[in-house]
């Protein structure tokens, strides 16, 4: 599965990637550092045009607070459009703000995912997700 996070803050980035990395499930996973980068590699736009190197992704995982545009402007522009909208979002940020979360859903993410500051229990939260969105839902995949 081809997930694409989308995360300005390369030590979050990272420690995503690895306890992502460290569970069971395997996923190819693609960066981007703000909302018009996700765009750009959604739209195989600019350094993202190689289809084959930058697949549509199956799953987004966005951060909210990031420059250029932010992962909401983000999301509304690429649920706006009829060839991406079928993409899942989930927002996975340090924020628990009850605007943010109202936001994300009225753009059409399908979770609101706060980042644990603890490694043990993002480790955790990880797993789940990967049981749940990964394992368990049906996803209209790209690559079906």
């Amino acid at each position: 599965m081809d997930i694409l996070l989308v995360d300005d803050f390369d030590g979050d980035a990272k420690i995503t990637l690895r306890v992502f990395n460290e569970g069971r499930i395997k996923h190819t996973f693609h960066r981007a550092v703000n909302g018009q980068e996700a765009l750009d590699y959604v739209h195989n736009r600019g350094a993202f045009e190689d289809k084959l190197k930058f697949p549509e992704p199956d799953f987004i995982l966005m951060d909210i607070q990031m420059p250029v545009l932010d992962g909401h402007e983000a999301l509304k522009q690429l649920k706006e459009d009829p060839r991406f909208a079928h993409i899942p979002v989930a927002m996975l940020t340090t924020s628990s703000s009850r605007t943010d979360i109202q936001k994300s859903f009225s753009y059409g993410a399908v979770s609101f995912i706060t980042k644990p500051m603890i490694y043990d229990e993002f480790t955790q939260l990880v797993d789940n997700f990967n049981r749940y969105w990964l394992t368990s839902s049906k996803l209209p995949c790209a690559h079906a």
